[in-house]
């Protein structure tokens, strides 16, 4: 092994929110060891995420539809890498197989190298404690970015984030979107209504009071909706204003919708994966976390965290309930429109201090 130049796996799959906090590893890596040879094997569709990053050598992508024969291909490909180390920043089934084909494949390999093998720990003990018996030993606050990287102190890395932006986009992306939209000169605010999981989402009722108090105090703002195909409750959301109210929900590529996020003055995003583009691309954020404690923000100075500390969070993993709360999503309902209001004006304020307004917000 070349202690100066190590050729390094990274292994993440999926999902969304946690490739993008990964993608501080990177950097905690070259920090490391600055002429090491970072490789990253990731589902298909989030390579475009990744690959742009400048400490990245290369990029491998996962089909999940090719099953288990397309793992397999893929761990030959990389087994041609003869890899120094290997962080399994996932602990899946395919993550460990990998591994696990990797380091057999290199007792047959000459010249003989076994490659450092680094496994994210799931801590599956401190989540069964903290979901069945409310008893919490994870530290605090929960911190995402934190928890991908603790495993590399093994290897001498200390656990701090790297600084933004770490989340690189094609350098031509914004012309692309321009041609096909004109979205982007005015100042806007991007809102990501929506989550993986129903518990997670701030209600549609609150997003339409926030929309409707915003737009009665300035005239001049505009809002772009972020969103998947699936997320057609956001077209309610633009019938308030048309001429202000933007949705792009579903007409996006995921580096479409994150280019959106870099040219916004303010994120405004319940727990999901847009927040962490948000983050990792240095963007002032609201961070609306309700039920789930392993997606917590990680850049404190960027992002304000909205949140009601109640006895039954975190409920569960990912935010997949059931709620235990005797008002149905009281951690979410319990987060006014008027409170986030107040801190987004705030933030607006400060990122564009001399934006025209009806009257004071």
């Amino acid at each position: 092994m070349s202690n100066d130049a190590p050729k390094i796996l990274i292994i993440r799959f999926s999902s969304l929110g946690d490739v993008l906090q990964t993608l501080s590893v990177i950097d905690a890596l070259h920090n490391r060891w600055p002429q090491s040879h970072i490789h990253w094997v990731t589902r298909s569709e989030f390579v475009p995420l990744i690959e742009h990053h400048p400490h990245l050598t290369k990029a491998w992508g996962l089909d999940k539809k090719n099953g288990f024969s397309g793992l397999l291909k893929l761990g030959k490909e990389l087994n041609a890498e003869s890899f120094d180390r290997i962080y399994d920043a996932h602990r899946s089934l395919r993550s460990q197989f990998l591994c696990f084909y990797l380091l057999t494949k290199s007792f047959f390999q000459t010249p003989f190298k076994i490659p450092q093998i680094l496994r994210r720990s799931l801590k599956r003990w401190k989540r069964f404690l903290l979901f069945r018996f409310r008893i919490n030993y994870f530290e605090q606050p929960f911190s995402g970015q934190r928890d991908l990287l603790e495993p590399l102190k093994k290897w001498d890395i200390p656990s701090n984030s790297p600084p933004a932006p770490q989340l690189f986009l094609p350098p031509n992306i914004t012309l692309a979107l321009e041609t096909r939209f004109s979205i982007l000169q005015d100042p806007f605010v991007a809102l990501a209504p929506s989550a993986a999981f129903e518990l997670k989402r701030w209600p549609l009722a609150h997003w339409k009071s926030l929309l409707e108090l915003w737009l009665a105090a300035d005239n001049n703002i505009n809002f772009i909706l972020l969103g998947g195909p699936e997320d057609q409750f956001l077209e309610s959301l633009q019938q308030i204003n048309p001429q202000r109210i933007i949705n792009l929900a579903g007409r996006l590529s995921l580096s479409e919708s994150a280019e959106v996020i870099k040219h916004s003055k303010l994120l405004i995003a319940n727990d999901t994966g847009l927040l962490h583009a948000g983050e990792q691309l240095g963007r002032p954020c609201i961070a609306l976390m309700g039920p789930a404690p392993f997606g917590f923000p990680s850049r404190k100075d960027k992002t304000k965290i909205m949140e009601l500390q109640l006895d039954c969070r975190p409920c569960s993993k990912h935010g997949q309930g059931p709620c235990r709360n005797p008002h149905h999503q009281w951690c979410l309902v319990g987060i006014t429109p008027e409170a986030v209001l107040k801190e987004a004006k705030t933030i607006w304020a400060q990122q564009y201090p001399d934006h025209p307004q009806r009257h004071p917000l």
